[in-house]
């Protein structure tokens, strides 16, 4: 298989376990098939070279994200058999298709793989640029550590509350009892 038949099959994957997701009336169905979207997510991050995204996809959306809705399901009650399929969740496929849409149009702008005139290639400045300053703005000796703590640390910062959240929204699920008290 070409890579770009690896990528339009990934890419048909997700979109139907999106679209399945939305769909879906029976929580369950709808956690499981979100897993399965997470983990053809976090394939399709690695086919594109980005192995840290693809393994933050695999641990967080299916991994633990999976498990905290498991979790939350097994303290609620679900639907009797009968309800499951009952009908079709329209406003969701809507946001849904509306969405894939949108990232239709933008990923058909972005330059190929590995193309001579992509941005990062056409001003290598950039990249040399943190590869010689990291240490001096930062003080930290590792290129990777230093962009990650100094430059994007509001997307850290971001990333970090919303661990936080997950932590706190957790321990409500699992936890009620503390907040119910009289």
């Amino acid at each position: 298989m070409s890579p770009g038949a690896i990528e339009l099959v990934l890419f048909a994957f997700v979109l139907l376990t999106a679209l399945a997701t939305a769909a879906f009336r029976d929580v369950l169905a709808a956690i499981i098939v979100f897993a399965a979207y997470s983990l053809g997510m976090a394939i399709y991050y690695a086919v594109l070279l980005a192995p840290d995204v693809a393994m933050t996809e695999a641990a967080i959306g299916a991994g633990v994200t999976t498990l905290l809705l498991l979790l939350t399901i097994a303290k609620t009650v679900r639907p009797g058999r009968d309800e499951i399929f009952e009908s079709i969740h329209w406003s969701g496929l809507l946001v849904v298709g509306a969405f894939t849409t949108v990232i239709l149009v933008t990923v058909t702008s972005f330059p190929e793989i590995g193309a001579s005139d992509a941005p990062i290639v056409s001003n290598p400045e950039v990249s040399q640029y943190y590869i010689e300053e990291a240490y001096h703005d930062t003080g930290v000796e590792n290129a990777v550590t230093a962009v990650l703590a100094g430059y994007r640390g509001f997307d850290t910062f971001g990333e970090a509350v919303v661990v936080f959240a997950a932590g706190v929204a957790t321990m409500v699920v699992l936890h009620t009892e503390v907040f119910t008290r009289d």
